[in-house]
């Protein structure tokens, strides 16, 4: 499931997130150093070193609003969130076609971490950049996103996606993983729009009882179906 969220950063958190990211310097590295063997080879971009002091400022960031974010947390069910990353590309830099690696190791605690959903948070306006946009194949086709700064894409980390080359301006993004409490996406998917009939029903006073079963529904899929 492919799923945009809207604003999960308000203007002036882009703005503080780019000046700090913008004045970075020598935090800045080649992308490959976190590339496996199937990425090294089609990856070219840059991004900040994850055990920087920047990197940990921005962290707190982008964790803190998708904490506070109630569509993050419908569709994503998160168990643990992998310590968001920063990434840029110049001109004639792109990420050709790859799978994100199953599971990282926590830069912070070194634990072990399945990937079940990917993330890019774009901190770039669409039309400051030519190019960039990220790919992802599914069942369905190819989907495209190029999204404005704030909004994030979620998608199943074992999708076939790149982002293709930047032939103007520079593409600046956050990027990162996580563990869901319910690993199969065809379930999350069901959960997640579950939970919306539910919200919309809540807002329209609907019956009562008929909400209070969908809700233990719900609970009880979730309970099935969650590894934790």
């Amino acid at each position: 499931m492919l799923i945009h969220l809207p604003e999960v950063l308000s203007p002036e958190l882009v703005l503080q997130l780019r000046h700090a990211l913008d004045q970075a310097g020598p935090a800045w590295v080649d992308g490959r150093v976190t590339a496996g063997y199937q990425g090294a080879p089609v990856k070219l971009n840059q991004q900040i070193d994850e055990h920087s002091a920047v990197a940990h400022e921005c962290q707190r960031v982008i964790a803190s609003a998708l904490e506070r974010n109630p569509l993050f947390i419908s569709a994503a069910l998160p168990n643990v969130l992998y310590p968001p990353m920063f990434n840029r590309y110049g001109e004639g830099m792109g990420f050709g076609h790859h799978v994100d690696g199953g599971i990282r190791l926590h830069p912070h605690n070194g634990s072990k971490l399945r990937t079940d959903i990917s993330a890019t948070l774009f901190l770039s306006e669409p039309d400051t950049y030519d190019g960039g946009e990220l790919l992802i194949d599914d069942t369905y086709g190819t989907h495209r996103a190029k999204l404005p700064a704030g909004d994030m894409v979620l998608y199943p980390s074992t999708s076939l996606h790149q982002v293709t080359t930047v032939t103007q301006g520079v593409r600046v993004a956050c990027f990162t993983w996580v563990q869901s409490m319910v690993r199969d996406d065809a379930e999350r998917t069901l959960l997640f729009e579950l939970d919306n009939a539910i919200q919309r029903l809540n807002a329209t006073d609907a019956d009562a009882q008929a909400r209070r079963m969908l809700v233990g529904n719900y609970h009880n899929l979730l309970r099935k179906w969650s590894d934790v």
